[in-house]
């Protein structure tokens, strides 16, 4: 006989989620989203910012209510908060004038509990996660991994069923991540939660496959999901496996994939005026192209083997390789990245020399930049508001991902000498023509 199939802890059915756009039409955020997960299981999200993870977690939560679809818990729709469920937050989130064991009880107020049962199972909670003795420190007292470990306990002092973790280790240091990581992982593989399901979102490759049993993956515009990878590795998983490195790989190249995917898809849209910019400096672009075209890399190397050695992020190697393969400086593929003969250049001249070839490729390459100072050219005084163009991007990318794109075109365009920008009046400026 085949076991059972887990019961599901809750159901996302075809959820959709807009939001209005300054015309009053609707702004897809993500869309046709089917998401089940099941007892005994941490279920990771995994994606890019701007892939609707934070979002999703919310209408799971109760906390928002999706344009359409519906989801399903305790066998029916959730229509809000609902007990049994309970987050972790990136931030601590602590009350800084109420102690640890304060803290902790706060998680239990919609039960209603008698104050002493609630500092009993306060207290239980504290001494589970590791933090017995410090009931009566402040927040201020203890460190980063400590006010993490009273969140942990706030969340858990409840006895969700469910419980949702917004990337709750990246606002750690690397050591204190990977202790808080291993102990959360004990308390699950030991049956002491009494929580039936978990669900992680995060940035970080390695972290999703040491700790989940599957993961999503995301991609944006509107958040969809990518792929489904299943993480049949025992617990606790060694980074060093040469199983674990192919899931790691696997994922970088489903991720690598949706850049040039991106790219081609926003081409044709508006001229290309409305492709997202990823959040990269210049400068930093010209550090990497550095770094990478010397050795031993050569010019070309795997993402997940030269973010590791340069200390980059998830979200800061994709944002990088996506600028470089956009800029034409680097092509992505296949969970690596390849500079260009003008990449190679761009990483090889002088600072005047990169400069130039940058304005040539930002001009060439990045369709809004060039459109800005097409329309200063035009215009009488060679000035323009910044709501000028926060109008057009917003017409077709959410608020953030506009803030994004223009944030980065204004830094790419002040680096390449292309136009000014005035925070203070919000104004975009060049010379005249020939000027």
């Amino acid at each position: 006989m085949t076991d059972p199939k887990p019961a599901p802890v809750i159901e996302l059915r075809k959820i959709a989620m807009a939001f209005a756009k300054p015309s009053g039409e609707p702004l897809p955020i993500v869309e046709d989203i089917d998401i089940t997960i099941a007892e005994g299981e941490i279920l990771g999200l995994l994606g890019r910012s701007g892939s609707g993870k934070s979002t999703l977690l919310r209408i799971i939560g109760g906390l928002i209510r999706p344009t359409a679809g519906e989801v399903i818990y305790g066998g029916a729709p959730l229509g809000g908060p609902a007990l049994g469920i309970s987050v972790v937050f990136q931030t601590f989130a602590l009350y800084p004038w109420l102690t640890v064991l304060q803290n902790v009880v706060l998680g239990l107020d919609a039960l209603g509990l008698k104050l002493d049962e609630a500092r009993r199972r306060a207290n239980r909670a504290i001494d589970l996660i590791g933090l017995d003795g410090f009931q009566s420190a402040y927040p201020r007292e203890l460190s980063g991994g400590m006010r993490q470990r009273v969140g942990f306990a706030r969340a858990i002092v409840s006895e969700p069923k469910l419980l949702l973790m917004d990337e709750p280790f990246s606002a750690l240091d690397v050591l204190t991540a990977e202790t808080l990581r291993t102990d959360f992982l004990d308390l699950w593989t030991g049956g002491t939660l009494p929580t039936k399901g978990v669900l992680m979102v995060t940035h970080n490759i390695e972290e999703a496959v040491l700790m989940c049993d599957r993961i999503l993956v995301l991609a944006p515009n509107p958040g969809h999901i990518a792929a489904e990878i299943k993480v049949p590795l025992a617990q606790p998983r060694n980074r060093l496996d040469a199983a674990f490195h192919g899931i790691v790989d696997e994922i970088y190249a489903i991720l690598t994939s949706r850049i040039t995917e991106a790219t081609g898809k926003h081409a044709g849209l508006q001229g290309g005026l409305v492709q997202h910019l990823p959040p990269v400096s210049a400068s930093r672009l010209g550090d990497f192209a550095e770094a990478l075209a010397a050795a031993p890399y050569d010019g070309h190397a795997e993402l997940a083997k030269i973010a590791g050695p340069l200390a980059l992020a998830m979200n800061d190697i994709f944002a990088i390789a996506a600028a470089l393969h956009l800029l034409e400086f680097g092509e992505v593929a296949a969970g690596a990245i390849k500079l260009t003969a003008s990449g190679r250049v761009f990483a090889q001249s002088d600072p005047e020399g990169r400069k130039r070839l940058f304005k040539e490729h930002l001009l060439c390459f990045v369709p809004l930049a060039a459109h800005i100072r097409q329309v200063l050219d035009e215009r009488e005084g060679h000035a323009a508001p910044r709501g000028r163009f926060e109008l057009e991007l917003q017409d077709h990318l959410n608020r953030s991902d506009a803030e994004t794109t223009l944030r980065t075109a204004i830094g790419w365009g002040r680096y390449a000498e292309l136009f000014t920008y005035d925070d203070r009046t919000r104004t975009f400026r060049c010379d005249p023509p020939g000027g």
